[in-house]
């Protein structure tokens, strides 16, 4: 049966559109293509060139001379074909897309564009011979030894294109001068022999305009030793750096720049760290490649730009092991608060946390640019968890109670403090209503609602305070670790942890920044003392440290009345940290950038401790963390202090908020116009448990074990 005329219409006004936009694709990709051959006229009439030089070569190949002159008929199968191959390459060639590439930058995988364009041309010559002449005059043979080389021909002519990478070991001083027609010529030394280093090699070669020249390579694998990058020499690992040096000045190509291609700590922390430590002593600056993964603004038009190595490079050590699923466990499915959610470990805790798959998650800030960034992250970062986020000072033990009424949360973080040691030393009862009596509310509040645990953050500050910022955090630690201990006793209320460290690497306010401040405005760079020394961590293993602590105590019961410390590695003399990061820079100190010592701040110590006088040192069962005892305080005896203490603070009156923590902090040195630090008497190990001291034995209550294994005060 005949379909209806009807049908017949409606079905070509519905392929009609189709065919339309068929015949708009087409034109369009004729047209690209006609456009491309615009770019590339000369390298399209070589290519057609090639194409009938080839078939020509094939033929001679085939037949040889002497027969190839016997067989006159050849000639115009040859001038036959080859007319049909050329026109056919003309129309094919620019289709394929030879022509739509920049072959200055070409790969490999490029190749297979030429495979294709070869092979479609083939095909099409060997169909157009046999229907025309049925392949009578044209050996087999001839087509395939034609498409290889043709293939040859076409990737010779690109080849061409990248002609100006001349190789790179070429000499770098002429007639044995460093100076001169030299003296813009950096002489460069790449640790690292992989791709990074390929890359960076290969982007020095295109750009005419170069400075610096590599003159040899290290590399950690010893098996690359006497080979060569891009015509770079492999001479040596990177234990053999003062060797290579040495080997290299003998030949006039002293390296005066050092460019690690990879994270330094791929080399081995021990190993790159000697290494800093020779180019320091032999002048040489020492740089490293920014990633190629890494966005940023370009400073000019360099587009290899080197940095600066950042200190978490230099101070990285080897990770603590963690306990992924302790952590997963202690967060997954419970409501978390988060106080001081919008800092430098607030929201790195934040984030840690809300990657753990919180039932809720709630922020709670006194900055709002702060509480918004880190509400902002949250939504981007993880969609499916909706934050509530509160604009709120943890003094204010109203909001903070209404928002624990509120959420109910399982889980606190409290994170908020003031901790700017000069700030809060000429502020103190501004420091005393953030990190006291704050500290008190949220504390209280986690109590009265039903919290399951609250880890406090804490400082090495307080260890042997001199600062009131010390003295403040030091009472809030006193007061969790008194509920924690009363908690044990009545065997109700929440878990109450305390972790204490160090200095964290480029948080708000802290070194790294003010001296890349410093060092961005040509200098100079100011140090308090040059005997001055900190204890350095990461934001993120801190962080990470910290939680796993405040897993293992929560689920196995660990450390009650304690206070979890982190590892943190040898001090550092901050000085060291300037110089390096001068050297780092490409400068020399004090000549290119001037160090300036401008004395000690009000509040500053020289050095920072981790364990208090007072404190027992203990061992802990979580890898990278130490524990603490400091002496207890009868909770009822803190209330009270705390009580005088807040209506001292809300009334501006210094002197009094001073001898109040004095009394509950015997050795307590606080004096707001004293600048000088306190005198070392003798440096401790901090690995060395301290003695108590006898003087503050009245004030305090002897604390106890108990069969769960935390403290309890006496009875």
């Amino acid at each position: 049966m005949l379909p209806r005329r009807g049908a017949l219409r409606s079905s070509a006004k519905m392929l009609l559109p189709v065919f339309g936009a068929g015949l708009d694709i087409g034109y369009r990709r004729l047209r690209g293509a006609v456009f491309s051959v615009q770019k590339y006229p000369a390298l399209y009439v070589a290519d057609l060139g090639s194409a009938g030089v080839a078939l020509a070569v094939a033929l001679l190949l085939r037949y040889g001379f002497a027969e190839l002159s016997a067989r006159p008929e050849t000639a115009s199968v040859l001038l036959w074909s080859g007319a049909q191959y050329i026109a056919i390459c003309a129309f094919v060639f620019p289709l394929s897309g030879l022509y739509s590439r920049n072959w200055k930058y070409g790969s490999i995988s490029d190749l297979l564009i030429i495979l294709r364009a070869v092979l479609v041309t083939s095909l099409l010559l060997i169909s157009l011979l046999f229907f025309s002449t049925r392949l009578v005059d044209m050996p087999r043979t001839v087509v395939p030894m034609q498409s290889l080389l043709l293939i040859a021909f076409l990737a010779a002519a690109r080849l061409s294109f990248r002609a100006e990478e001349i190789p790179l070991a070429r000499p770098v001083f002429k007639n044995g001068r460093n100076k001169g027609a030299d003296e813009h010529h950096v002489p460069l030394l790449l640790v690292g022999a992989g791709d990074a280093a390929e890359l960076y090699l290969r982007a020095l070669a295109r750009d005419p305009n170069a400075t610096h020249v590599p003159v040899a390579c290290l590399d950690k694998n010893a098996d690359q030793i006497g080979m060569s990058l891009r015509g770079v020499p492999i001479a040596g690992r990177v234990e053999d750096f003062e060797q290579v040096v040495a080997e290299l000045e003998q030949i006039n190509k002293r390296p005066r720049h050092v460019v690690f291609t990879e994270a330094p700590a791929n080399f081995g922390e021990t190993a790159s760290d000697a290494l800093l430590q020779s180019a320091d002593r032999l002048g040489i600056a020492v740089s490293r490649l920014s990633q190629l993964t890494e966005l940023k603004h370009a400073k000019g038009d360099n587009p290899y730009e080197l940095r600066s190595i950042e200190l978490t490079d230099l101070l990285e050590r080897p990770q603590a092991a963690l306990d992924c699923e302790a952590i997963a466990r202690l967060v997954r499915g419970r409501r978390v608060l988060i106080t001081g959610a919008g800092g430098s470990i607030g929201s790195e805790l934040t984030t840690q946390v809300a990657a753990c798959e919180p039932a809720e998650i709630v922020l709670v800030d006194n900055s709002e640019y702060n509480l918004y960034s880190i509400d902002m992250t949250l939504t981007e970062t993880f969609p499916k968890l909706s934050p509530s986020s509160y604009l709120c000072s943890v003094r204010r033990s109203q909001r903070v109670e209404e928002i624990f009424k509120r959420h109910r949360p399982e889980l606190v973080f409290h994170a908020a403090a003031l901790k700017h040691v000069p700030m809060v030393q000429m502020n103190p009862c501004e420091g005393v209503l953030t990190n006291v009596i704050g500290t008190m509310n949220v504390a209280n509040a986690a109590k009265k609602y039903g919290t399951l645990a609250m880890v406090q953050v804490s400082t090495d500050k307080v260890v042997n305070s001199t600062s009131v910022m010390g003295g403040t955090k030091r009472l809030a630690e006193l007061y969790c670790q008194a509920l924690d201990l009363d908690g044990l006793q009545t065997g109700k209320g929440p878990r109450f942890m305390t972790v204490r460290f160090g200095n964290v690497l480029g948080s708000s306010g802290s070194l790294i920044p003010l001296f890349k401040r410093q060092l961005a405005r040509g200098g100079p760079l100011t140090v308090t003392d040059p005997c001055m020394t900190r204890f350095f961590m990461t934001i993120r293993e801190a962080v990470e440290l910290t939680l796993q602590a405040s897993a293992y105590g929560f689920e196995k019961q660990l450390g009650q009345g304690e206070i979890f410390v982190l590892d943190m590695g040898e001090p550092v003399k901050i000085v060291d940290i300037a110089r390096r990061m001068i050297r780092l820079a490409g400068f020399t100190p004090d000549q290119d950038i001037e160090i300036k010592i401008i004395g000690c701040r009000p509040g500053e110590k020289l050095y920072e401790e981790l364990f208090d006088e007072s404190d027992k040192r203990t061992t802990s069962p979580v890898p990278g963390v130490l524990g603490a005892v400091p002496e207890p305080i009868p909770l009822s005896t803190l209330r009270d202090a705390f009580t005088r203490l807040q209506r001292y603070a809300e009334r501006g009156n210094d002197p009094a908020v001073g001898a109040v923590m004095r009394e509950l902090l015997p050795r307590y040195e606080h004096d707001a116009g004293n600048t000088k630090p306190r005198a070392m008497k003798k440096k401790r190990s901090r690995l060395q448990p301290h003695s108590r001291s006898k003087a503050a034995a009245p004030r305090r209550q002897v604390y106890q074990r108990s069969a769960r294994g935390g403290l309890r005060l006496p009875d």
